[in-house]
């Protein structure tokens, strides 16, 4: 390939990109050759080039064999410069080259964070039957669930059960046909396809693979044509008896805009929920990256408590709490001070401070009344009927356990009742929370929503 040619990629891709990020991300890009099929690129930084690979990767390919068939891969280092070696990102998997009989272009699954397996997956009670179904869906073998759907919140380990998965695969049965990417992904390339009228290829493509795994399909909702490829992708898979992993950041049946028979597809399969980590799991995840950053900084002392407090106070998301003891072992490293409770606080106020967050009980009211559709005049007002009375029981007990509101102040805010209603209420939603699936995640629902 040319310098000429990287010229009319470049045009190609700024199209496809948008303008600011090829301003951003593809134009510091620098290239250099095409050897053995891999096209190799200089970036300014190991940063640009790990990002410009996981996010812009598959455009930057699709671009180059258009041009050049010859490319199967990427390959992004960082230049070298006085006093600092070359050094080398990480690149898309190779691809491997098309039978005469394949479609004329690859289908590479994206790039696979290497810290995501499951050696290095924290196990808890939250998370456990999520772990376990991955571990079994790795090992290979008969398909004993179809498809496999994990959901929950950002930062529960979704994207990491997948990366494990795959790796163990790959790991285990090299010959295997694995694809990773993300609902973002699977639709561009469908537009892609679309345009550039090779459709038979991509359906020959995605219904050729061993393995499925689509991250985020909460993306696809509400974009008709991507539904309806996705729906016959996922039936001709099934039919062939392979698997498929699939994760959301909610059950396939609360996907607002999701075509309902593609919902009753997802749920055809094994669902599972990983729950918010409760506080022995924040801890364990603590404790497994610090014997981590001890290999990098075995100087460092570390006080007790700090962890135990880190997993207190940071307790909605695991990349959020992941991302404060890297910020604080870094800052004490270059500091040269040891990780006291003060230097803590000092280092993470502003992290500290969002973890604060008050949730107050007029809050809880309209995700309660929105939840189940009711008017919020009616959920607080003196109508007794069932329609209103349990979603007004259900506001009581999250206004109980996600506020430090006393049980008369929270009567009060139900239209002056008294206290003892409110006891009622949360006694009774305790009771059904126990015996009833639906109102339990009714309840994990509205309380992923509140800590959003």
């Amino acid at each position: 390939m040319t310098r000429d040619q990287w010229g009319q990629v470049q045009k190609e891709l700024c199209k496809t990109v948008g303008q600011n990020n090829f301003k951003t991300w593809i134009e510091p890009l620098e290239f250099g050759s095409i050897e053995n099929g891999v096209a190799a690129f200089d970036a300014p930084t190991a940063f640009l080039g790990n990002y410009v690979s996981q996010h812009f990767g598959d455009q930057i390919l699709y671009q180059m064999t258009a041009v050049d068939p010859q490319v199967r891969r990427l390959k992004f280092g960082v230049a070298a410069v006085a006093g600092r070696p070359a050094q080398t990102a990480p690149t898309s998997p190779a691809v491997h080259t098309p039978t005469p009989s394949a479609p004329k272009y690859a289908l590479p699954s994206a790039p696979l964070d290497e810290r995501f397996t499951f050696d290095r997956f924290v196990v808890g009670k939250p998370n456990e039957l999520a772990h376990a179904a991955a571990r079994r869906v790795a090992e290979g073998g008969p398909v004993t669930f179809n498809p496999l759907f994990l959901y929950g919140g950002v930062g529960l380990g979704k994207t990491h059960l997948m990366h494990a998965i795959s790796w163990e695969l790959k790991k285990s049965s090299p010959s295997l046909n694995v694809v990773y990417l993300s609902a973002e992904q699977f639709m561009y390339r469908f537009v892609q396809a679309l345009r550039e009228r090779k459709m038979m290829d991509f359906k020959s493509l995605f219904r050729s693979v061993d393995v499925l795994m689509v991250d985020d399909v909460q993306f696809i909702a509400g974009k008709d044509s991507t539904q309806e490829e996705f729906f016959h992708t996922f039936n001709a898979l099934v039919d062939q008896n392979k698997q498929i992993i699939i994760s959301g950041d909610r059950a396939p049946g609360e996907i607002k805009d999701m075509e309902n028979r593609i919902k009753s597809r997802l749920q055809s399969g094994l669902v599972v929920d990983l729950h918010p980590t409760d506080y022995e799991l924040r801890l364990g995840i603590l404790q497994a990256k610090v014997e981590f950053y001890k290999r990098q900084y075995p100087d460092l002392v570390l006080a007790s408590g700090v962890l135990e407090f880190l997993a207190h106070r940071i307790s909605t998301n695991v990349r959020v709490l992941e991302g404060a003891l890297t910020r604080l072992f870094a800052f004490a490293s270059l500091v040269g001070r040891e990780i006291t409770m003060d230097l803590t606080q000092d280092c993470l106020s502003d992290v500290l401070r969002a973890s604060e967050r008050k949730i107050t009980v007029e809050e809880i009211q309209r995700k309660v009344s929105e939840h189940y559709n009711i008017r919020l005049s009616d959920m607080i007002g003196p109508k007794r009927v069932r329609t209103y009375a349990r979603p007004r029981q259900v506001a009581m007990y999250l206004a109980k356990s996600m506020t430090s509101r006393s049980l008369p102040e929270i009567g009060r805010r139900f239209g002056g009742r008294d206290h003892t209603t409110v006891m009622h209420g949360v006694k009774r939603i305790e009771e059904l929370k126990a015996i009833d699936g639906q109102m339990a995640e009714d309840l994990e629902l509205l309380r992923r929503a509140l800590e959003a």
